[in-house]
């Protein structure tokens, strides 16, 4: 009985939540406040490779060498395929001890830097050799893509559209059933949202004859649809 009360509980106070982000509109006579979702589908224009450094040393000097290395491996790379290494991104940088946890005394045994590395490219034909490369390198083995939209604003303005396409055209509806005429919209409020697509892991095996002759993993796939969605509240007179 307790745990079919906190259910309920649970339930209602997460209700409360969800409608305390609605807007909250003063009801008027004659009028109909309908909402409504939108959305608008479009081509990625923005690839993003992400990947780690990360190296150990006995050291933390010999860690920090080792991941200096793998860093200029990296800028090699992006020169070789026409990218400013000024272009990547750091997202985080971490120096940290290692420790044998199987030691009473917990003592130190080495260093390990990591750091995380984003890339994008405007040139999809890019993404093959970029990754490839790297892993060639032993730089980011442990690689990600996602695909997304540089400039979302045209993409959010059709999405909007849509949704007050829909909200009005359920008022309409609305108003003919009760034998109205749907006047002019006199309140709106709106919201956006960018559907971010799940990175993808790029796995590469072993080098050999076969892998370097194989395209690459991403070779001939078309890149997944940006989906941006819109939700509009709208409020009409009636006639």
């Amino acid at each position: 009985m307790k745990s079919f009360i906190l259910t309920v509980c649970s339930i209602l106070v997460l209700c409360a939540a969800l409608y305390a982000q609605a807007p909250t509109v003063t009801a008027l006579p004659n009028t109909i406040y309908v909402g409504a979702d939108g959305k608008f589908e479009t081509a990625p224009d923005t690839a993003l490779v992400q990947f780690n450094i990360s190296a150990q040393g006995e050291t933390a000097k010999d860690a920090y060498d080792l991941a200096s290395k793998q860093a200029e491996a990296t800028r090699q790379v992006m020169r070789a395929n026409g990218i400013d290494p000024k272009s990547a991104e750091i997202g985080f940088f971490s120096l940290n001890p290692q420790y044998n946890w199987k030691d009473v005394k917990h003592r130190i045994t080495g260093y390990q830097v990591t750091t995380s590395v984003s890339v994008k490219l405007k040139d999809f034909s890019k993404i093959g050799p970029v990754t490839q490369q790297l892993a060639d390198a032993s730089v980011g083995e442990s690689q990600s893509l996602s695909y997304t939209l540089d400039s979302t604003e045209e993409a959010k303005s059709k999405a909007v559209a849509d949704a007050y396409r829909r909200a009005r055209a359920s008022a309409q509806s609305l108003a003919n059933a009760s034998g109205r005429t749907l006047g002019e919209l006199s309140y709106a409020s709106v919201d956006t949202f960018e559907n971010i697509r799940v990175r993808t892991p790029l796995a590469f095996a072993a080098k050999s004859m076969a892998m370097v002759q194989a395209p690459a993993p991403t070779e001939e796939f078309s890149p997944q649809n940006v989906t941006v969605t819109a939700h509009v509240n709208a409020m009409f007179t009636l006639k």
